[in-house]
């Protein structure tokens, strides 16, 4: 009988969890669950059951919880928009000083200046682009 209030105590600490979002309550869950499987399997009593509930609760809480918390918070960063163009390759198309040019970026076209002040790119040569400022592409020569 008790394995259901184990259970019961599972199913209110997992609903907690999704209120909170901190992976305390899982972890708890994870307790309640051990706990809950030892009296269903071995009859245990009631004591026995509130220190595995403790045990692995703890054990959860100081081994699992920091790993699964540090992949929630470092994520993959994935680069879009204007981000994911900085640092590529790009083809002059138009010719391209400090003031004004155009430039073919993996098929787009662009409005481009140089980085440096004086220096000119001539349709055809290769450059990277170094930042986005606006709707024009940076860029000086790779």
């Amino acid at each position: 009988m008790s394995a259901l209030v184990w259970i019961a105590a599972v199913i209110v600490l997992v609903i907690g969890e999704l209120v909170t979002g901190d992976l305390v309550l899982l972890m708890l869950g994870g307790g309640a669950l051990a706990a809950a499987g030892v009296d269903y399997f071995f009859g245990a009593p009631i004591w026995v059951d509130g220190v595995v509930f403790a045990v692995v609760s703890i054990l959860l809480l100081t081994t699992v919880r920091p790993v699964a918390k540090r992949h929630l918070l470092t994520r993959p960063t994935y680069r879009t928009n204007i981000e994911a163009l900085e640092g590529r390759h790009a083809t002059v198309t138009t010719r391209v000083d400090e003031h004004a040019g155009r430039v073919k970026i993996g098929g787009d076209e662009w409005s481009a200046r140089a980085m440096t002040p004086g220096e000119v790119f001539e349709p055809g040569d290769e450059v990277t682009v170094v930042e986005i400022d606006g709707a024009t592409a940076v860029v000086w020569k790779t």
